[in-house]
């Protein structure tokens, strides 16, 4: 059974730094795009950052410059550096594995930036 668990969240006052991992389990084929994402108005969930098994990368225009997306393919684990924090990005942020036409997601690790 296919686990993604996610660390690394926390309390950050604005202009700080913080790193969420992801560490997908229960697999023996390699996961496709990787990614996390957070809850925004009018969405269930917004797309922040993916990373595809080749390492291809996409941002959110809201991150882009700020927040960096990178895998351990070997270790099937995703991270998600995010630097020069605002407020606006305080959310629960979701980890996301693609696995065939299958989609598992981790339980939400919690960002809270301070002013």
């Amino acid at each position: 059974q296919v686990q993604l668990v996610e660390s690394g969240g926390g309390l950050v006052q604005a202009g700080g730094s913080l790193r969420l991992s992801c560490a997908a389990s229960g697999s023996s084929y390699s996961f496709n795009a990787m990614g996390w994402y957070r809850p925004a108005p009018g969405k269930q969930r917004e797309l922040v950052a993916t990373v595809s098994s080749g390492g291809s990368t996409y941002y959110a225009d809201s991150v882009k410059g700020r927040f960096t997306i990178s895998r351990d393919n070997a270790k099937n684990t995703v991270y998600l550096q995010m630097n020069s924090l605002k407020p606006e990005d305080t959310a629960v942020y979701y980890c996301h594995a693609g696995l065939g036409l299958s989609d598992y997601w981790g339980q939400g690790t919690q960002v809270t930036v301070s002013s």
